[in-house]
């Protein structure tokens, strides 16, 4: 059974950058879909983004389409969420997830209402804090 293990939460100023990483083990990273979500306090959850099972397609949210980036090293069995110029409403938990789809266009999308049903395993979540 696939675990995931997200770290490198903290607290950065307003337009700032932070490498959040999912580590994964108990299960071939490869066979998954990755997606990134996030939950503010008193907010539901929303998807940030996903990456396709090799790597070669990636979706974002709009809100951070431009600022994020997605990457995946399957040899190492980790995904990364780059986060470039952050903002203070960029704050909240946020949580990996694996699907055994292939792309997340449709199937997967975190992005969409119901896409978060699409993912069988989670990550505990990281911590990530915009404030000056």
């Amino acid at each position: 059974q696939l675990q995931l293990v997200e770290s490198g939460g903290g607290l950065v100023q307003p337009g700032g950058s932070l490498t959040l990483s999912c580590a994964a083990s108990g299960s071939t990273l490869e066979h998954y879909v990755i997606g990134w979500f996030r939950q503010a306090p008193g907010k539901e959850r929303e998807g940030v983004g996903c990456i396709s099972r090799i790597g070669s397609s990636t979706e974002y949210a709009d809100s951070v389409r431009g600022r994020f980036t997605i990457s995946r090293d399957n040899a190492k069995k980790a995904v990364y969420l780059q986060m470039n110029n952050l903002k203070p409403e960029d704050t909240a938990k946020y949580y990996c997830a694996a699907s055994r789809g292939f792309y997340c266009s449709e199937y997967a999308n975190p992005m969409t209402p119901d896409g978060h049903t699409d993912y069988e395993y989670w990550g505990q979540g990281t911590q990530v804090t915009i404030s000056s």
